[in-house]
């Protein structure tokens, strides 16, 4: 069993060198979440525990959990999202970022050139014959915005030159819905749109509430699969309760539940709603792809009450939690998988990052003696931070051994010069409670 290292347990490391080391990283999140705190934002207390537990009765509860517990499931779940984890042969595209909506909770404004994007569009055409060029195995390819009915023409001629060049392509769009009508559903139709995405603005009244349900309604009539995708606010659970028995009642295919985030903008409109920046907000610390978002706080405990409220239900429309966690395994995976690293290095097929182990200090010696009568010869020492790294698969020589030993997790970067491997976090085991499947 791995145990993560912050300010609250470092002190009770025995190996003074091993602390030193794990030091480094406990300086790097203080001041990470001194930066956060520039913006006025705060963190929450830490609710993992009660999160676990949540986790313990949905699983009882027989709901499906994927990608390391990250994604949740009841009844079914959208191809694109399976294929979201490794983010492989999955493509996404945006016409414009133009929006007729304001949504303080936006990660549009993160987007490289939003400023140019938000008042000019892009050619599709064009960057679809170079996606197509560049990856002959497209499997699944989204329109998102912006707001894509925005641009109607381009949107059709996106799903249709899609179909022309790759039939078999999973093709979806997201939307707000409120440009949808009958006849532009006809000719996504026609188009060979797989599916469709709504969200939902909690903040809306209940009247453009209802007109968005009477779309999503219609859009069953056309589309094969239809489906809502929004963020879950902190105590939103008995509005959220009502969209679920509203949406099952019309019997789309599913709900993507996604964890609310705080985009880096808008702090104030956070803020003053009493949101608070989940605590510790990311497994491993790292400049994520996915907009630089950060986690809001009992968010994720909120999609947990929804999942377990379908089942106790037996709602029949598919119920997934998306955590931020469940976002980020593509990023890694394509990162890592592939690369060329030192025999040190394994690829965790739970988390996809790279992993290495470390012994330090005065601990290096009595795993060099296990090490030599096993005839084991591929480990390295780095004199300058007093360690001995080997491979995580080693462990299981040294259960004999009363030692702490660092768990390194570690992504492969592109940079001007080259590729990198950089370490990003270290966790604690102990050689006879490790797990090789459980804890890689």
């Amino acid at each position: 069993m791995s145990k993560e290292i912050n300010e609250q347990n470092i002190s009770q490391l025995k190996n003074p060198a091993f602390a030193k080391y794990a030091q480094i990283y406990i300086d790097i999140y203080h001041n990470f979440i001194e930066q956060i705190q520039t913006t006025g934002m705060e963190f929450d207390e830490n609710l993992q525990e009660e999160t676990l537990e949540k986790l313990a009765r949905i699983r009882e509860k027989k709901a499906l959990f994927r990608n390391s517990d990250k994604s949740i499931v009841t009844n079914w779940i959208s191809s694109a999202c399976e294929a979201c984890q490794k983010g492989v042969g999955t493509v996404t595209m945006y016409t414009s970022l133009m929006c007729h909506r304001n949504c303080y909770f936006c990660f549009n404004p993160n987007q490289e050139d939003y400023e140019y994007y938000s008042k000019h569009t892009r050619n599709l055409p064009e960057e679809l014959e170079e996606a197509f060029k560049y990856n002959h195995k497209i499997t699944h390819l989204a329109l998102t915005g912006g707001e894509p009915l925005l641009h109607k023409k381009e949107m059709i001629e996106f799903f249709k030159l899609t179909k022309e060049k790759s039939p078999k392509t999973h093709t979806r769009l997201y939307t707000s819905g409120d440009f949808l009508d009958e006849d532009i559903l006809q000719e996504l139709k026609d188009a060979g749109l797989d599916e469709i995405r709504f969200s939902i603005k909690m903040e809306d009244p209940e009247e453009i509430k209802n007109e968005v349900y009477e779309r999503i309604a219609l859009s069953k009539k056309f589309i094969p699969d239809v489906m809502v995708e929004m963020p879950v606010l902190p105590g939103s659970f008995e509005e959220m309760r009502e969209v679920l028995l509203q949406l099952d009642s019309i019997g789309i295919a599913g709900i993507n539940l996604l964890e609310f985030c705080f985009p880096f903008n808008n702090a104030e409109e956070f803020s003053k709603r009493g949101y608070k920046i989940k605590n510790p907000p990311f497994q491993v610390l790292y400049n994520y792809w996915y907009a630089g978002g950060l986690p809001i706080s009992r968010s994720e405990l909120e999609c947990l009450n929804l999942v377990e409220f379908a089942l106790d239900n037996k709602l029949k429309l598919g119920v997934h939690y998306c955590s931020l966690e469940n976002k980020h395994t593509g990023q890694i995976y394509q990162q890592n998988y592939g690369q060329k690293v030192s025999p040190m290095m394994y690829f965790s097929p739970r988390d996809y990052f790279f992993k290495s182990a470390k012994v330090f200090g005065e601990d290096i010696d009595k795993v060099k003696k296990v090490f030599k009568k096993k005839n084991i010869t591929q480990f390295q020492i780095n004199s300058d931070y007093d360690y001995l790294e080997f491979p995580v698969t080693q462990i299981k020589l040294l259960k004999k051994l009363d030692i702490e030993i660092g768990l390194s997790s570690n992504v492969m970067e592109q940079r001007e010069d080259g590729k990198y491997l950089r370490e990003l976090k270290l966790d604690l085991v102990y050689p006879k409670d490790f797990n090789l499947r459980e804890d890689i």
